[in-house]
């Protein structure tokens, strides 16, 4: 796998920082209100961004990344909710396809989910860079790695029951706020994509307590894999 340029995402300033630390020769530059750093990491060319929560952010990042700067790939990392019961905090969930969870359009007889008149409303991560993912997560968190389907919305999940439709109905691993919209605006451009996320609570009624506690040990643990990640691209 070789890429020119590869375009990193995280949403929060804590799931990119490491990244900015390990940069060289980094130039910024500012679209839309989102500061892009173009830089050097373990000698690849990245291009590094903050996209803000959900998927609206998510979505212009990502589309700005490929039209302005390139990306030939783009990795979103950071944080999510476990969904699936098997998963616990700290435990690496990556993409196999993304979906919108708040998609919702079945007054209309369409299932959930789906967006209407699409041809497709599950976006596949691209299988080399989840195989290298997958590869990179069991060496460093042997045992601690699922893949699954990431689901995304424009809602903090906190609720059991929510939690069990997501994974009840629609197969969800893991539940944030960008990674559909990044997987939708790759796969309408034929951009080669996967989205790694470490769990940072369990997306039930303890969310509000876990949240704050674990978001900087799951983003280090979301560095870790990338950084190997890119080293071996």
């Amino acid at each position: 796998m070789t890429y020119r340029t590869i375009g990193v995402i995280g949403a929060m300033k804590e799931e990119i920082e490491l990244f900015h630390e390990h940069m060289h020769r980094v130039r910024e530059t500012e679209r839309a209100g989102i500061t892009f750093y173009e830089g050097e990491f373990h000698g690849k060319t990245i291009v590094l961004c903050k996209s803000g929560v959900g998927k609206v952010n998510a979505a212009v990042t990502t589309q700005l990344l490929i039209d302005t700067y390139g990306a030939g790939a783009i990795v979103f990392t950071g944080v999510a909710g476990a969904v699936n019961p098997e998963l616990n905090v700290g435990d690496i969930v990556i993409s196999t396809e993304c979906m919108q969870h708040d998609m919702d359009v079945t007054a209309l007889g369409f299932p959930r989910g789906t967006i209407p008149y699409e041809k497709t409303s599950l976006f596949i991560a691209d299988p080399q860079l989840r195989e290298l993912a997958k590869e990179v997560s069991g060496e460093l968190f042997s045992g601690r790695v699922k893949e699954g389907r990431v689901l995304s919305g424009d809602q903090f999940i906190a609720n059991r029951e929510t939690v069990a439709v997501l994974y009840n109905e629609l197969n969800g691993a893991c539940t944030e706020m960008e990674g559909a919209a990044v997987a939708q605006v790759c796969s309408m451009n034929g951009v080669p994509f996967v989205v790694i996320r470490s769990m940072s609570d369990k997306a039930d009624g303890s969310a509000h307590v876990n949240f704050a506690e674990f978001t900087v040990e799951a983003s280090n643990n979301s560095f870790r894999i990338v950084e190997q990640m890119l080293k071996r691209l």
